[in-house]
């Protein structure tokens, strides 16, 4: 059957958490990390997201990654494809959101489409075209210290705009509280003036349904993940979508437990310090891994003995102090890189050594590791929550994983610690 939704997630933790909350619509959703392992999905699902590590990348492989996922999922007969960023909407100057929405722009012919990065849930809002993080414009938050994307424009209209030649306007909130007749109106101006793109604006809940009240026929429509939980209801209604929700829960995986974090945001920092009030942590310096200390080797040699008590965390985050001194040795993205690799690498001795449940956190962490352990697709559960989303491998092969891939900005302070218990319950 053919596809009513097909999205393209610019990274791991944010396209498991856009399933997740079809999954919790009772949407039959597959997940995947690359376009070919499509096929090896189910014929009946409802849903697909491909979920790559783009985020960061040059532009041009970015633009690549998102051509080959559109063809793919094209070829399944999607009805609309979504371009699932970040809350934050991570991006420079350079792209790599204006450009990936070009070229689905052009793939889909779409002549419009809006940009919906609101997620009232977590804090994330965007009014008259500027984005807020709780009560901060986001460029006086902590994200503007993220050390590859930082935000130091909160004016989405102009940050968009630096980064595609398609005319950038704004779906503003007066407009989306005047209801579904009115934005068709003002989309229907915008476009009459040559705009192709809007940013639009959503505070609450209630936003987020009208703005899906509109786009949920559109071709291309792109957001976070939280506008995606607002479209199954369309379906149903008009008989695309059965009216049962699909039964997907997930096995329980019993085994060892690890937290691996390579994220630097304040919220996983935090998660990390509550998760060593009960059990150990260990925090990676990076520069001796730099001047060639087999890091890889001597936490796993810390981490095997501990692990018959329980659960142990081995992180790379680190404070923007930290983050500076390693950077000023291997760059920005040499920095990032090497922190991938170390915990991608960690993570495939352990699963070897045994480990059967992880918490990831951090997006391209996330990435890293499904990488290094052979992993491209994902059976997921019911969404819980902003930043808790798990899920469970499906190939015969190798023994079953759980995996809650999280993004680092997000989830309850002392989540790590119950979420790998829970894993070994199902749900």
């Amino acid at each position: 059957m053919a596809l009513l939704f097909g999205a393209l997630a610019d990274d791991l933790t944010g396209g498991m958490e856009l399933a997740a909350m079809l999954v919790a619509q009772g949407v039959r959703c597959g997940f995947v990390t690359h376009p070919s392992a499509l096929d090896a999905l189910p014929r009946d699902i409802e849903a697909a997201v491909i979920a790559g590590k783009t985020r960061v990348v040059p532009a041009h492989e970015a633009v690549q990654a998102f051509a080959e996922g559109a063809r793919a999922l094209q070829a399944r007969g999607v009805r609309q494809l979504f371009f699932k960023y970040c809350a934050t909407f991570d991006s420079t100057d350079a792209g790599n959101i204006g450009p990936c929405a070009d070229v689905l722009r052009e793939m889909t012919g779409a002549r419009f489409t809006a940009f919906c990065p609101s997620f009232p849930e977590a804090g994330r809002r965007v009014f008259q075209g500027h984005l807020f993080a709780d009560d901060m414009l986001i460029s006086e938050s902590p994200k503007r210290f993220d050390p590859l994307t930082p935000m130091l424009d909160p004016n989405l209209v102009r940050t968009l705009q630096r980064q595609t030649a398609t005319r950038v306007g704004l779906l503003p909130q007066q407009v989306v509280h005047a209801g579904v007749q009115a934005m068709r109106t003002h989309v229907a101006q915008l476009q009459a003036a040559g705009v192709g793109f809007a940013i639009a604006d959503a505070a609450e809940p209630d936003d987020l349904a009208a703005l899906a009240a509109l786009t949920w026929d559109w071709p291309l429509m792109t957001g976070n993940s939280s506008i995606g939980a607002y479209y199954p209801a369309h379906w149903r209604r008009n008989g695309w979508l059965a009216q049962a929700p699909a039964d997907q829960a997930l096995p329980p995986v019993a085994g060892p437990a690890v937290v691996l974090a390579g994220s630097c945001a304040g919220r996983s920092i935090e998660q990390l310090r509550a998760f060593a009030l009960h059990r150990p942590v260990l925090w990676l310096d990076m520069v001796r891994a730099l001047e060639g200390a087999d890091v890889v080797g001597e936490a796993l040699a810390w981490a095997l003995p501990l692990l018959e008590a329980g659960p142990v965390a081995i992180a790379t985050s680190a404070d923007a102090a930290e983050v500076e001194r390693v950077q000023a040795r291997a760059g920005k993205l040499g920095a990032a890189a090497l922190a991938e690799e170390v915990l991608g690498r960690l993570a495939l001795r352990l699963r070897d050594a045994g480990v059967r449940r992880f918490v990831i956190s951090g997006g391209e962490t996330s990435g890293a590791v499904l990488r290094h352990l052979d992993v491209n697709r994902l059976v997921v559960g019911a969404y819980e929550g902003p930043g808790v989303a798990r899920a469970v491998t499906d190939d015969a092969r190798e023994a079953r994983l759980a995996l809650c891939l999280k993004s680092g900005k997000l989830g309850p302070a002392d989540m790590l610690l119950p979420m790998l218990q829970s894993m070994a319950h199902g749900g």
